[in-house]
């Protein structure tokens, strides 16, 4: 008997990367995404768009983006819960890089601003999420990055077709890991691939 614990609201939409990792090949021309994991959060017939996941942001951390975003006084910046220190600042993307999209556990959930993407992830992009983690009371397991990537309708579909991308499932070291430099090898490790089999030139034999 089948489980009735998720509806098949799916089924029209199967082929599509929604809560799915891609991996950048090693072959990937475009710099912006060389060795990158995207975590897709939305993949329809009307384009796609994902958070890189393993893409520091330079000389910024969590802290003190509360401090620049006013979410915060300066002066309480040293009463903020520990937790918020082990937050990571990651680049998410090319496009609206000024913006801030916070990936996280399900744990947290606002009404009209929370997005449920897969089992146990969810985004929220408004500052309300920032305030909640910079008082203890945000989300287990959060990340936030700023910009994302996107796709035109049809886009992925292409580049996938051409080796620009593997995929793989999500789990939440790929996601939260601390170890953002290790992300890209264990994506590959959990789809079987060790990188030195894999040609630079893939697909282009």
């Amino acid at each position: 008997m089948k489980s009735p614990r998720k509806p098949a609201a799916k089924s029209s939409t199967r082929g599509y990367l929604d809560g799915q990792m891609l991996i950048a090949m090693p072959a990937m021309h475009d710099e912006r995404f060389a060795r990158t994991l995207i975590y897709v959060c939305a993949h329809s017939t009307e384009g796609a768009m994902g958070i890189i996941v393993n893409q520091p942001a330079a000389n910024i951390n969590f802290p003190d983006l509360l401090v620049q975003l006013e979410v915060i006084p300066a002066a309480e910046r040293i009463q903020l819960p520990t937790r918020v220190e082990e937050v990571k600042v990651l680049k998410g993307g090319p496009v609206e890089t000024g913006r801030g999209f916070v990936l996280h556990s399900a744990d947290f959930f606002l009404e009209n601003s929370t997005l449920p993407i897969d089992e146990g992830i969810c985004l929220t992009a408004t500052l309300d999420i920032l305030k909640a983690i910079a008082l203890g009371n945000g989300p287990a397991s959060a990340i936030l990055a700023l910009g994302y990537a996107g796709w035109a309708p049809g886009q992925l579909e292409n580049e996938i077709q051409e080796n620009g991308w593997l995929h793989c499932s999500a789990d939440p070291e790929l996601i939260f890991g601390a170890d953002i430099e290790s992300k890209y090898d264990k994506a590959m490790k959990k789809i079987g691939i060790a990188l030195g089999q894999l040609s630079s030139e893939a697909g282009h034999a």
